[in-house]
């Protein structure tokens, strides 16, 4: 499982042009990619990185301070572009076993109190944000 953390003072998705999850102050932007081999184990260990690290100002979490979070889906995490001009997308993982995996992730933020918005599962979205710092992570279950 790999999660991007961005600290961001605003971000938003728009599917459709409507706006399904906003954050308008400081948090997280959470942009998440699922492989073949994640489970519960993947999940609750990157949602407790996500929550703890302390990425926001003073060195505070946003579970130290309540920021909320905005989790968009990102399969493209586990793209491969080793090979010639076209990405591979083999990596990660089909809907069936990615899509409760990244709704358990949210779920497990707001288990910890965390405001947790959300993209769309699946569908073409517009990802706007303010990067604040700017503060760019890559968090991947392999090295953690």
């Amino acid at each position: 499982m790999r999660v991007v953390l961005q600290r961001v003072s605003s971000a938003s998705v728009t599917v459709e042009e409507q706006t399904v999850g906003a954050i308008r102050q400081t948090g997280l932007l959470a942009l998440v990619g699922i492989t073949h081999s994640d489970g519960p184990g993947q999940v609750q260990k990157l949602a407790e990185k996500t929550a703890n690290l302390r990425l926001l100002e003073g060195q505070q979490s946003v579970l130290d301070v309540g920021a909320p979070v905005l989790a968009v889906s990102q399969f493209t995490l586990y793209g491969d572009a080793k090979k010639g001009r076209r990405p591979s997308w083999s990596q990660a993982a089909p809907r069936p076993v990615s899509q409760p995996l990244f709704h358990a992730y949210v779920q497990a933020l707001r288990d910890m109190g965390l405001t947790v918005e959300t993209g769309t599962f699946g569908a073409q979205m517009q990802v706007e944000l303010t990067n604040d710092g700017p503060v760019t992570l890559i968090l991947d279950s392999d090295h953690l």
